[in-house]
């Protein structure tokens, strides 16, 4: 039996197509993935991510369970509702999962984490919290919906009377609490907008009143090519428990620099780095695809997430190659026992709106 987010009848109602995603029944598209691709990066779409787990942590010194939990620094949120991305990492310094991690008060953070990972997440969480007398909640009265494009904000103001004064100024990856919802400058597209969390009850009634103001659904496909063209990972393909951030374009989430220790640090300062993660551009016909190998001139690697892009018309991905590969060398990537010419680009491929390579 899959598992439904509250949305799940909507979206029925709205003709989606809908597929078994890790466990739940999700949309992938409404009719046309390209046309729902576009729509974000020109207009405003909506996405149902109430699949993803809000987990609220509570007590004393939380700060110093999450100086030990995760990867990044917590003690770069100083002000309430500014947000943190990190990995959190075992003590091989795999990944567990990536999420982002939102300072409220000095006795409340709230986490957001994946759903095909939230319950291994939220039990390692529990684990690493004996003892010290914290409350790890996760909230599924909550849901969580997405509203991205450069019109996203103003549909969001329009919907929720009162918000434009309070969240007009606020710098991405940042948070308002406005009556009962949670309004983060948050996304996964490469574009401006929201993430509004809010009773989960109410989630249905708010997706209508969206669409009504012209937000059009969007499903799972075009949030794939989405932020893949604006060079995001994905968990469980970009990284997993068997891959490390150093070696996922994640660097720039790991603080090994303070005195502070946290799990997966020492792991982190003893390996040897030998890869590194690139974008890729297909300079031949095809389409590139996760698990393909890229032949480079210091060996095999292999694309991560591949995809076509509707923004640069072009097949793109993202790859594990091997360290000294600069951006601008050709590599080939086997596709069906041929050799397809690629070029190695700095990601991300586009962002609020336009192409970057």
């Amino acid at each position: 039996m899959l598992k439904q987010t509250p949305l799940n009848a909507a979206h029925r109602a709205m003709g989606a197509r809908m597929v078994d995603f890790g466990g739940w029944d999700m949309p992938v598209n409404y009719g046309s993935q390209i046309e729902e691709h576009h729509q974000v990066r020109t207009d405003a779409g909506m996405f149902d991510v109430c699949h993803m787990l809000v987990v609220d942590v509570k007590g004393a010194n939380v700060r110093g369970f999450l100086r030990k939990l995760v990867a990044n620094n917590v003690d770069k949120l100083k002000l309430p509702g500014k947000a943190l991305y990190s990995c959190m990492l075992n003590p091989e310094g795999g990944v567990i999962d990536d999420l982002i991690i939102y300072f409220l008060t000095e006795d409340w953070f709230r986490i957001v984490v994946n759903a095909g990972t939230a319950e291994k997440d939220v039990a390692w969480m529990q684990k690493q919290a004996e003892g010290r007398g914290l409350a790890i909640t996760p909230r599924r009265d909550l849901a969580m919906i997405a509203v991205q494009g450069p019109n996203a904000r103003a549909r969001v103001w329009t919907a929720i009377p009162g918000t434009q004064a309070e969240t007009e100024e606020l710098k991405p990856f940042n948070a308002v609490a406005f009556r009962q919802y949670f309004i983060a400058r948050t996304g996964y597209t490469g574009e401006d907008g929201f993430e509004v969390i809010l009773p989960a009850n109410e989630a249905e009634a708010f997706w209508h009143l969206l669409a009504t103001l012209g937000v059009k659904p969007i499903g799972l496909g075009a949030r794939d090519t989405l932020r893949l063209e604006a060079g995001m990972n994905l968990y469980g393909q970009d990284m997993d428990e068997t891959t490390n951030p150093l070696e996922s374009g994640l660097a720039w989430t790991v603080d090994l620099h303070s005195e502070r220790d946290f799990i997966g640090k020492s792991a982190l300062q003893s390996r040897d780095i030998h890869q590194q993660l690139v974008g890729l551009v297909l300079l031949d016909k095809g389409v590139l695809r996760a698990h393909q190998q890229v032949h480079t001139a210091n060996g095999i690697g292999e694309i991560t997430s591949g995809s076509f892009s509707p923004t640069l018309q072009q097949s793109i991905a993202l790859a594990r190659i091997p360290l000294g590969i600069a951006p601008g060398a050709e590599v080939e990537v086997e596709i069906r026992d041929k050799k397809l010419k690629a070029k190695v680009v700095n990601y991300p491929f586009a962002r609020n709106g336009k192409a970057l390579v």
